[in-house]
């Protein structure tokens, strides 16, 4: 293609989560064809966001305030902290307005292969905030992977000498889920999880 300015926009947005090159150049002619529309202010949307976002110091969430809007949220329940790997795990949680503690960000989980230890991860931070805060429950909210895991159990370790709770999302069976369609890893762990009925 000739036009340099068109190319570089269709690889930067090729390098987005779920966009590839097909989806990037679908997305680019969108966005040139509703210029004034739509592609005008998100530019500045975008520009106005990278000026403007910050990393809350206390939890790792996004915002534009520091510390974030849920920190600063008077009503919710300082006790209990729920570690997530990453700020849209975090979203995803609020998305369903089942918690009303805080929450910590870890920045990702514990990988050998990654060259991903403890110390590029913010477990010391969580360790600082349960000995320095009244928190009485860390609830585990990380993925169902070996790493995700791999880093429970790590922070487990690590908040065993705390005398706080140390709890963990459930696993198994989806609601609406039909078992012949689940693979194996998620029918054993609905199977080690079960509970009275």
């Amino acid at each position: 293609m000739a036009n340099s300015e068109i190319d570089r926009l269709m690889q930067l947005l090729a390098r987005v989560p779920g966009l590839g090159p097909r989806s990037a150049r679908r997305a680019v002619l969108h966005l040139m064809k509703r210029r004034d529309q739509l592609m005008l202010p998100l530019a500045q949307a975008m520009q106005a966001a990278a000026e403007s976002i910050r990393i809350c110091s206390q939890c790792g969430n996004l915002d534009t305030q520091d510390p974030c809007a849920i920190c600063r949220d008077a009503e919710r329940d300082t006790a209990a902290v729920c570690v997530v790997e990453d700020v849209g795990d975090l979203w995803a949680l609020e998305r369903t307005s089942a918690f009303r503690g805080r929450y910590h960000v870890l920045g990702g989980t514990l990988s050998a292969l990654d060259g991903r230890g403890p110390e590029q991860l913010n477990i010391d931070k969580l360790i600082d905030r349960v000995r320095e805060q009244e928190v009485s429950e860390v609830i585990l909210a990380l993925s169902a992977t070996v790493d995700g895991q791999t880093t429970a159990h790590y922070i487990g370790e690590r908040l065993a000498d705390l005398g706080v709770k140390v709890t963990r999302l459930a696993h198994g069976v989806p609601v609406g889920g039909e078992l012949d369609y689940l693979d194996d890893g998620t029918l054993t762990a609905a199977l080690r999880a079960r509970r009275p009925a």
